[in-house]
């Protein structure tokens, strides 16, 4: 195994040309407390020997406090996997912090089509589904009561 080296995985844009994608070793860290800084974060991670790329905190745009989590980019799996077995579950003031792979981002560049649940062959379509039965009350076909009503229905 190459050390430095992130493996690639290739998805195709927009265009359908295919692009290389950097896949990376990114750690979820939840449940921070909002005073939590990178610098803090970092700190920890030397304390226990840990590596990591970059750390980003992430903030209200308003008003710049923490929203409680952060990303860790990991240079390896197995250092990502040790940043998880570290931070997973542990105490910090009041609370446990949570630390996990984190997902793909969902945007621009995301795959489409598919949730993270199951796959797209598994999602029923339109012409499968069965009949919705139809709600207890009244008749949503009557014709409405009031003379607002009866006007609105006419506009529309």
């Amino acid at each position: 195994m190459q050390i430095g080296i992130l493996p690639l995985e290739v998805r195709k844009s927009n265009h359908g040309v295919k692009r290389p994608i950097r896949m990376s070793f990114t750690v979820f860290l939840g449940n921070l407390p909002t005073w939590v800084t990178a610098d803090d974060i970092k700190q920890w991670l030397a304390a226990e020997d840990l590596v990591a790329d970059s750390v980003k905190v992430i903030r209200n745009h308003e008003t710049q406090e923490s929203k409680g989590f952060a990303f860790v980019e990991a240079p390896t799996n197995d250092e990502m996997q040790a940043i998880i077995r570290r931070f997973d579950r542990a105490p910090l003031e009041d609370r446990l912090l949570r630390a996990n792979p984190a997902q793909p981002p969902k945007g621009k560049d995301a795959p489409r089509g598919t949730g993270q649940g199951a796959p797209a062959s598994a999602a029923p379509r339109n012409d499968q589904r069965p009949e919705r039965r139809r709600r207890a009350g009244r008749n949503r076909e009557q014709v409405p009561r009031s003379a607002f009503a009866n006007e609105l229905a006419k506009a529309l």
